[in-house]
Order: structure tokens, then C-alpha cells, then sequence
């Protein structure tokens, strides 16, 4: 890009923010226009220094950088987020993305690549550090395997059984199930009982837990 890269950090350490000042003002292109300690100052200083790129801490003591980019996000021409953050659990970077963030990097991120990741991102290309992308493409390939054995193991119930397993994964009592499905309670219990010798499970709780990995409840 030849124009400016006008970069807003936002983070509770001051230690932190001028270090990241220092660093990115030093690389070519791109000019740190201002700074903010928590989330509830990013409004004001995105109406002052109107930045193309936000540097966003996820823990701060009043608004968090979850609430502050989906509030950021949400206004009129927003500018891009990028997440710097020193934790990192799946959950962060799942809220931080939905929330709107652009890229997710971890505060141990040699600064070339944070400079680079500035770049990447002013132009329009999302940046997730490696090791996330790893971890999230082995959350989804777990949470999609559990879904095909889930599918595969309902498999195996009858269709009545099938019927009072979907009745027993929302929560209802063996009485609503047995007015619902025109049934007695006594078949009911054995229904269920038979459920979970199928599935190899060892209570309700059970049966609605799968029914959840298969995408049912």
C-alpha cells in the first residue's frame, strides 16, 4: 500500500502501548496516530485520529476488547481490528472474530510479523497467527468428527426410539413424552431404558448431549 497506515493502540499496559508505538512508527507506512488504556476510550479516539487499523487487548478493566471492537465494528466506515493478546483460548478468538476483528495475534509474535500482520490486514487480507489456525483447524475437525459419530451411533434406534430420544434431548418428563408420542409411561421408561443400552450411555443427560453433537439440540 502506498498511503499511510494510521494505527489506534489500545491496551491497559502503558509499557505495552509505547512499545508497540515505537516498533510500528518505526516501520515504513505505517504512523501510530494514537493510543487508549480501555476499551470505553475507543470511541473518542477513533472520532479524533479517524485510524484505518485498530491494535485491540482483549483484557482491559472497564470494557473489554470483545465488547470494544463488536461496539467498533458496528459504527459507520469502521476501521479493521486486529486482536493482540497474550491469551489465547479458543473461546478469545472465536468472540474476537465474531465480534468483527480482523486477525488475532498473540503478544509474543516477533514484531516483524505483527508489522506485517498491520499491513496484511489495512489491506484487506485476515492474519490469525499460526498456531491459532492450527487449533481451530483441530477444533473443527474434532467437533465435525463427533458430529459423524454422533449421526452414526442414532443409527442404530428405531424409529420410536428415535422419537423418544428427540423428546428426552429437550428436556421432557417420561409423562409429556408419553401424552406427546400417544404411548404409556411404562413403554416410555422402556424405550429409554433400551436407548441407552443402544447407545452405551448412562443416563438422560447422555442421550441429550449426543443429540446436541449430531445438530439436533
Amino acid at each position: 500500500m502506498n498511503e499511510l497506515i494510521r494505527v489506534l493502540v489500545v491496551d491497559d499496559d502503558a509499557l505495552v502501548r509505547a512499545s508497540l508505538e515505537m516498533m510500528l512508527d518505526g516501520a515504513n507506512g505505517i504512523s501510530v496516530v494514537g493510543q487508549a488504556a480501555d476499551g470505553d476510550e475507543v470511541p473518542a479516539a477513533i472520532d479524533k485520529h479517524f485510524p484505518d487499523l485498530v491494535l485491540m487487548d482483549l483484557r482491559m478493566p472497564r470494557v473489554d476488547g470483545i465488547v470494544a471492537t463488536r461496539r467498533l465494528r458496528a459504527r459507520k466506515n469502521p476501521p479493521e481490528v486486529v486482536v493482540l493478546t497474550t491469551f489465547d483460548t479458543d473461546e478469545n478468538v472465536l468472540h474476537a472474530l465474531r465480534a468483527g476483528a480482523s486477525g488475532f495475534l498473540l503478544k509474543d509474535t516477533p514484531p516483524a510479523q505483527i508489522v506485517e500482520a498491520v499491513r496484511r490486514v489495512a489491506a484487506g487480507d485476515p492474519i490469525l497467527s499460526p498456531a491459532i489456525t492450527r487449533r481451530l483447524m483441530d477444533r473443527a475437525a474434532t467437533e465435525a468428527d463427533a458430529h459423524t459419530r454422533a449421526r452414526v451411533a442414532l443409527e442404530r434406534l428405531s424409529p420410536r426410539e428415535y422419537d423418544v430420544m428427540l423428546a428426552v434431548a429437550q428436556g421432557k418428563a417420561n409423562a409429556e413424552i408419553a401424552t406427546e408420542l400417544f404411548m404409556s409411561v411404562a413403554t416410555v421408561k422402556a424405550h429409554i431404558s433400551h436407548i441407552l443400552t443402544k447407545l452405551d450411555l448412562g443416563n438422560r443427560t447422555q442421550v441429550a448431549l449426543l443429540a446436541h453433537d449430531a445438530g439436533l439440540a
